[in-house]
């Protein structure tokens, strides 16, 4: 490994169209919620995910494959037919939703405000992957064993701003590998979210309120669970990566 750093705003990853990406792998965080709950939906039994950039690209899959199951959220809240002409999304963007009875076998359209965007943007890196809390060791493990020149953390964010917990769970990840990366160049960005995960890794739940994401989703009666489920490390055991087709499937 040549390199790790790590994007935290949309501004950053906005950019990404017009850096060589061939030999990197860009690893996406949306930890509140969307990287999360795709990795929900693939334990759960989703066949792919498709991220796309906004409900109008969402509503052309549906027309192209009938069965595909429609998820998002604009404002933390599921889209609904008032926000697309006349058709309710059948999934938001809680984890929670994403059960065998609702995902198993099933493709899935989806875009969110900023998740969505990120791993699009990623689109012509070597590798992209799909990270949150949830997978930590499995991406660690993968990164350890498929090196790559250069690797990049690629914050999802919230708005135009930059989001705590994806810069918390870009940390957790450059600390699982950090006896492979520091023998490369590590970006400042990367020593920054490294250094915030350690001094914040024994209360991530209280940290996380001050989060404007963490805030806004606890403010929130149906979604407040989803917090802590999000922030639970380990829970699967694979990676989840973006193809050339662009859909994320279990890797």
């Amino acid at each position: 490994m040549r390199s790790l750093d790590v994007l935290f705003t949309p501004a950053e990853f906005a950019a990404l169209a017009g850096r060589d990406l061939s030999a990197t792998t860009c690893v996406v965080f949306d930890v509140l919620r969307a990287t999360s709950t795709m990795l929900q939906a693939l334990a759960n039994g989703a066949t792919a995910i498709y991220p796309v950039n906004d409900i109008a690209e969402a509503l052309a899959w549906r027309a192209r494959s009938p069965d595909i199951l429609l998820a998002g959220e604009r404002n933390g809240l599921r889209i609904r037919a008032a926000q697309t002409g006349g058709t309710d999304f059948g999934l938001g963007n809680s984890p929670r939703e994403f059960t065998p009875e609702r995902v198993a076998g099933n493709e899935i359209a989806m875009t969110t405000t900023n998740g969505t965007l990120a791993l699009r943007a990623c689109a012509g890196a070597r590798h992209v992957l799909v990270a949150s809390f949830a997978n930590l060791g499995a991406t660690a493990d993968w990164l350890r064993q498929n090196v790559s020149d250069h690797v990049l953390f690629v914050c999802a964010g919230t708005g135009a701003q930059a989001a705590y917990e994806d810069t918390l769970g870009a940390g957790a990840l450059a600390d699982r590998i950090w006896p492979v990366a520091e023998k490369g160049e590590i970006g400042d960005a990367a020593q920054i979210a490294r250094q915030l995960f350690r001094t914040s890794r024994d209360n991530l739940t209280s940290v996380i309120q001050h989060a404007s994401n963490g805030r806004r989703l606890l403010g929130i009666p149906e979604l407040a669970d989803d917090v802590s489920l999000c922030l639970a490390p380990d829970r699967f055991d694979f990676i989840a990566r973006m193809g050339s087709d662009g859909a994320v499937r279990r890797g």
